[in-house]
């Protein structure tokens, strides 16, 4: 399991940038409410994760670094450090396991941090869960925020849950002969987290694994100041009222978002808006 205590020197701004060079150019992300963050005031990034998730959270932590310098340390789910080079990859980028020790560890040292609530589940999406969280009874980053008296960033990303169309997903697979038999016999179960670590079936441009060039838009909201209730970190009514205030925040954001680029779309270049079609 990755350690947050391990010392971490974050890459070289140019290297992260020529390893995103062509993910940058071909989705072209638009960054709004960089006036909200603060190098010197470290936060707990919180916003929806997407299809995947591995498009647009890199180039949301590149926008950062070149704009900000801001450097995010993220919470992964431990599912990735299974994985002996995709682990490597992530610790080299300043990844963590999702736990409440490296949380704390983090925040004791004043990083700036990003999780996605909805961990692997989130990403594992079903049809009709484009731009939803999907959080189920989870509270466990409004409690860190609260022990600790960090500030939250609310984040809305949109754009990547388009560029692929979900073909078939876990509620296809459970309802399946197959499915089925591995349900009743607990393989789904044991392996599978019941279906919610089933990774859907998604076709991108022209059908192919090659996703769709649609915009990637990322807006950063207002920091909520959760020192006033840090004594009151326990309080399962008071972790709650933040995981709302949260979430409200993050649809809120995504709304403008959807707003902005359906204003913007008949700007976009002609190639972009061809290949984009369904």
């Amino acid at each position: 399991m990755a350690n947050a205590v391990v010392p971490f020197t974050p890459p070289p701004l140019s290297q992260v940038r020529s390893r995103l060079a062509l993910m940058n150019r071909w989705f072209a992300p638009r960054f709004f409410g960089l006036e909200n963050l603060d190098p010197a005031r470290p936060a707990l990034y919180v916003g929806n994760h997407t299809l995947y998730g591995t498009l647009d959270g890199p180039l949301m932590l590149l926008g950062l670094y070149e704009k900000k310098g801001i450097f995010l340390r993220s919470l992964g789910d431990h599912i990735h450090f299974k994985v002996p080079g995709w682990r490597r990859m992530l610790v080299e980028n300043g990844v963590v396991a999702g736990t409440p020790e490296n949380c704390s560890a983090l925040m004791a040292a004043g990083e700036h941090i990003l999780v996605y609530p909805g961990g692997g589940r989130e990403v594992m999406k079903n049809k009709g869960e484009e731009y939803r969280l999907v959080w189920k009874n989870r509270t466990g980053f409004a409690r860190m925020a609260l022990e600790h008296g960090y500030d939250i960033i609310p984040f809305a990303a949109v754009g990547a849950d388009d560029t692929y169309r979900i073909r078939y997903d876990a509620n296809d697979f459970n309802a399946s002969r197959v499915g089925r038999l591995l349900r009743r016999s607990g393989i789904t179960d044991r392996y599978l987290r019941g279906g919610d670590a089933f990774a859907p079936l998604a076709t991108g441009l022209a059908g192919t694994p090659l996703p769709r060039p649609e915009r990637f838009y990322f807006a950063f909201g207002e920091r909520i100041s959760l020192s006033p209730l840090q004594a009151r970190a326990e309080e399962t009514e008071v972790q709650w009222q933040v995981r709302e205030q949260v979430a409200n925040r993050i649809y809120s954001l995504m709304n403008e978002l959807f707003a902005r680029r359906d204003a913007e779309q008949p700007q976009w270049p002609l190639w972009r808006r061809k290949l984009i079609q369904r």
